[in-house]
């Protein structure tokens, strides 16, 4: 007989994998109550409590997307259009605007008083732009379903391979307001969303929920719950949503090792998950490499900090008198441009091509509590080279020289997220083998900011997705709105007398 859980006591053993035991901590018993759910993350062993509140917050949510997803059959193409349109607008409305960047400067506030970072949180007027231009971009995009992308002829009878919508996609993202735009973009194709966004943001994201998502769907027609805000800062609201198997598809981006988790519980769940998480580019510098365009690379790869900005750089070693100097003032110049200096991380043993004097400086480090005097170099081991460093305005890269191109590649398949790798190189040669070797989802041969769905390709992105757990089936590393979909096979016969 089956019941529920009701209670936890603090060193109850808990199996995981078939063959291990982890044990609910003294904190996870005090804070259960009845009511509330326990998952279990069966590959780590991760315990994670969902209070019921959040689960009925998450629950409600997907069942209104699963609900609008039924009605979307009876809504037109030209009314999913008029929804974008209508979003833009009302994006583009100052007065609907005003209401959205007070809630934002709300968020930005708490979130500084808690030491957080700001540096995605903050709308501006950039952001405001492109979120409209994203929207305009899919109400102009063609229809996305009933496209024929194969017609296979037989004599009596057809066969066609038809696109259709795929259904309710989940999304998770990190405390980044513009996203809330690009997600919308899964509506293109006949689907629909429900998105839960980082606690600081959540009063940015119910203010342009008010002022111009939940406007623009009524006023096109589309069904309530079309797109969904799960109205919840608990973190135990994304699990919940992400372990509901009425997803089509589960899509996470943030940090690296929260939206590795979430991706697990969608897993569990039996729903295909689309994982964004850990960023950082390298950039190579080969020996051909034309030093003007290293530098400009550098500079153009260090104007902020988002996942497509410059975390590694390797320069080959008999270029790397010249190149590093140019390197060193082109990191110092993307500092002060922010006015906060740049920190540098150099391997062990390659602190011998810095400049004389470079050892001992000091910088002013804007970090997400505060600024603070920190020094201007710190030497890190090679397994370091996998860290994708976190910065505020304080621009943060880590500096490997090499003996050639070979080892730069075999040290970005061994430590990135095998997700951008560009090289400067005038030698074609030099980029054929990178594109053979090096494992990246996105490669380039100058800056490395250019990796972005909008930016790019014209279609605002969902989210880009690296290579650190396995290449992708059957789709490139951005996830554009247009991209989700299935596809039905649709048979047509002329001749009645047929028989197999």
């Amino acid at each position: 007989m089956t019941r529920a859980l009701e209670r936890l006591t603090a060193g109850m053993p808990i199996l995981h994998g078939g063959d291990k035991i982890t044990h609910v901590p003294e904190d996870m018993a005090a804070r259960f109550a009845a009511g509330d759910r326990l998952l279990v993350v069966q590959d780590t062993g991760d315990l994670l409590h969902i209070p019921h509140a959040a689960h009925a917050i998450a629950t409600a949510a997907v069942g209104r997307a699963v609900k609008a997803f039924s009605a979307m059959a009876a809504i037109g193409d030209e009314q999913i259009s008029d929804f974008f349109g209508r979003f833009a607008a009302r994006l583009e409305d100052d007065v609907a605007w005003a209401k959205v960047a007070r809630a934002n400067a709300q968020d930005v506030a708490e979130a500084r008083a808690k030491g957080r970072s700001t540096t995605r949180l903050a709308v501006s007027e950039v952001m405001r732009r492109e979120m409209i231009a994203g929207l305009r971009q899919w109400r102009d995009a063609p229809a996305g379903r009933g496209r024929v992308i194969e017609r296979v002829e037989h004599e009596g009878w057809a066969v066609e391979q038809v696109t259709a919508p795929l259904g309710v996609v989940g999304f998770v993202f990190e405390g980044r307001p513009n996203v809330f735009a690009d997600a919308a973009g899964v509506i293109r194709g006949g689907n629909t969303v429900v998105f839960r966004i980082g606690g600081d943001a959540l009063g940015t994201a119910r203010a342009i929920e008010a002022q111009a998502l939940a406007p623009a769907l009524a006023a096109a027609g589309l069904p309530v719950g079309a797109a969904s805000l799960v109205e919840s800062a608990d973190r135990a609201a994304g699990w919940a949503m992400f372990a509901d198997g009425r997803l089509s598809l589960a899509v996470a981006r943030g940090s690296g090792a929260a939206v590795t988790q979430l991706g697990a519980v969608a897993h569990q769940a039996g729903t295909p998950v689309s994982l964004h998480g850990t960023g950082g580019a390298w950039l190579i510098a080969d020996t051909s490499a034309d030093a003007d365009r290293f530098a400009a690379a550098v500079s153009g790869s260090l104007d902020r900090k988002v996942c497509n900005t410059l975390n590694v750089c390797c320069i080959v070693q008999d270029r790397a008198e010249e190149l590093v100097p140019l390197f060193l003032d082109a990191l110092q110049r993307a500092g002060e441009a922010r006015g906060h200096g740049a920190r540098l991380h150099v391997v062990e043993g390659d602190e011998a091509w810095l400049p004389d004097g470079w050892e001992s400086r000091r910088i002013r480090a804007r970090r997400a509590d505060g600024d603070h005097d920190e020094p201007a170099i710190s030497i890190l081991s090679e397994a370091d080279l996998a860290r994708e460093w976190e910065w505020e305005d304080t621009p943060e890269v880590s500096l490997k020289i090499v003996a050639d191109l070979d080892e730069a590649v075999a040290l970005f398949n061994q430590y990135s997220p095998q997700f951008i790798a560009s090289l400067i190189a005038r030698d074609p040669g030099a980029h054929a083998r990178l594109d053979a070797g090096a494992n990246a989802a996105f490669v380039g041969d100058g800056f490395t900011r250019w990796v972005d769905g909008q930016y790019a390709l014209d279609r605002p992105e969902l989210g880009l997705s690296n290579w650190q757990f396995g290449r992708l089936f059957a789709r490139g590393g951005v996830l554009a709105g247009d991209g989700v979909f299935t596809v039905r096979t649709r048979m047509t016969q002329t001749d009645p007398r047929l028989r197999r």
